[in-house]
């Protein structure tokens, strides 16, 4: 492994590894040290280009100078005599001290600290030297970027101004028997780019500050909103699953999590209701045949005659033969065998069922009508749709009085499909209403169909046909 890939894996296992509150307190003290770092460069660039500057005005000063001495820049040590070197040293001072044409003048780069004035030193072999001393004994340091002669001096306070120091770039170099250094001041930073620098610092603080800030409110709203997620999930532990996580509002990162806690709890509270109907359901249709087996081998033990005994032991296996089935189906449904969805015909479904009730009704003088309006198709488990009509026949055909009439009806509209059944049996109390979804019963055992039509996506509502009642499923688009 690379060292860089090893950098990486390294920097990725440490995020992984950091909270958000953490990752954003990180970016904003990075963000602040990469301003800080930005203003550091930019200061160094700037500085550069101050420097280069006077590199430009110290070599054409160096230029003027060399051209003005004239012959007396050729002199060699043996040809230059006392008079000339007396002549060098005056002339110097008078073009130290004199006005030129771009240079500010040394009691004003001393007063302001502005850079831009000329400093000059010159030796000759004889005499005195002229000129600033601390430019040939000052601190220096090469410049080869700029140049190969020049050289960034440090003046130190009272070298060239008393209440401050400076810094100038100057021209080493040698004309003829003379040694001349000229440059020129540094021009400073001055105030405004004190002000730049104070701003960038204060926006480096204020990034720095929100940042830390926004870190902080992301990790207490982070915690209010787990705590409510955790809350929901603590109380559908102890069985309550009424409470929900907010999916909006609380922590936007959340959103997604928080929908499927709540997809999650839903699911949970439907295979609990499922369960419970379920339950609801076995019990009603374990109970009749139960209770008839139960009476007829009582009756078998006081009968007399043999074709009596016979035809009550009859009834009372066919009796445990529908528990048998019942338990047969319960398990089927438990073990998933019965979930295989395909397309089913509820007005085919409800022929079949109409066959099975038509003749209990119509021995007690009623009638059964089929309606359907065509082909009548939805997605879902046949065997469950089957015995969820079967049970609502079952409790028409019971609910009705003798000569009544059962309708049974498929059909189909822009807003989907479904069934209804309609008895004339006396019907449900008006002041308690059965339409309400999870109550949708009036004594006809309707929680194990309610549950079945739910999981095929529709909807069981009860109303009343005035008299008797109509349940209806309906499957939407």
């Amino acid at each position: 492994m690379t060292p860089f890939r090893a950098l990486i894996g390294a920097v990725g296992g440490w995020i992984g590894r950091r909270t958000t509150t953490q990752l954003s307190a990180a970016l904003a003290i990075l963000a602040a040290a990469a301003l800080s770092a930005s203003l550091f460069a930019t200061g160094l660039a700037a500085r550069m280009d101050q420097r280069e500057q006077a590199a430009l005005a110290a070599l054409d000063d160096y230029g003027a100078m060399v051209s003005k001495l004239g012959e007396q820049a050729t002199l060699t040590t043996e040809a230059l005599t006392p008079g000339d070197a007396a002549f060098l040293s005056a002339w110097l001072s008078a073009f130290q001290n004199g006005p030129t044409r771009d240079q500010r003048s040394l009691e004003e780069t001393c007063r302001t600290g502005r850079g831009g004035a000329g400093v000059r030193f010159i030796r000759a072999p004889v005499g005195k030297p002229a000129g600033l001393a601390a430019l040939e004994t000052g601190r220096a340091e090469r410049l080869p970027r700029l140049g190969p002669d020049l050289y960034l001096v440090q003046l130190d306070k009272g070298s060239l101004c008393s209440n401050r120091a400076v810094e100038a770039v100057v021209v080493r170099r040698t004309a003829g028997s003379l040694n001349i250094i000229v440059g020129r001041v540094v021009e400073p930073s001055g105030e405004a780019w004190g002000w730049a620098v104070l701003a960038v610092l204060a926006t480096g603080a204020v990034i720095l500050g929100s940042g830390l800030a926004a870190a902080l409110f992301a990790r207490r709203r982070l915690t209010s909103a787990l705590a409510e997620v955790s809350e929901a999930l603590d109380r559908a532990a102890t069985g309550d699953l009424s409470r929900r996580a907010p999916e909006v509002g609380v922590a936007p990162e959340l959103t997604e999590l928080t929908a499927k806690v709540n997809r999650t709890l839903d699911r949970l509270q439907e295979l609990l209701t499922w369960m419970r109907d379920s339950s609801d359901q076995l019990a009603h249709d374990f109970r009749t045949p139960l209770a008839r087996a139960t009476a007829r081998l009582e009756q078998l033990q006081d009968a007399t005659g043999a074709a009596r005994r016979k035809a009550l032991a009859q009834e009372a296996g066919e009796d445990l033969m529908a528990l048998t089935r019942a338990m047969n189906d319960a398990l089927a449904l438990r073990d998933g065998a019965a979930w295989v969805f395909e397309d089913v015909r509820l007005d085919q479904l409800l022929h079949q069922v109409a066959e099975l009730y038509e003749p209990l009704i119509e021995a007690r003088g009623g009638a059964m009508t089929v309606q359907a309006d065509g082909p009548v198709t939805i997605l879902g488990v046949r065997t469950l749709m089957q015995r969820a009509l079967a049970n609502l026949v079952d409790n028409a055909v019971k609910h009705s009085p003798d000569g009544g009439r059962v309708i049974l009806r498929a059909w189909r509209d822009e807003t989907g499909c479904g069934v209804s059944i309609t008895d004339q049996g006396t019907g449900f109390d008006p002041a308690a209403p059965c339409r309400v979804e999870g109550v949708e019963s009036h004594g006809m055992g309707l929680p194990f169909v309610r549950a079945v039509v739910h999981r095929h996506g529709g909807r069981l509502t009860v109303d009343d046909a005035a008299p008797g009642a109509v349940v209806t499923a309906h499957f939407p688009r």
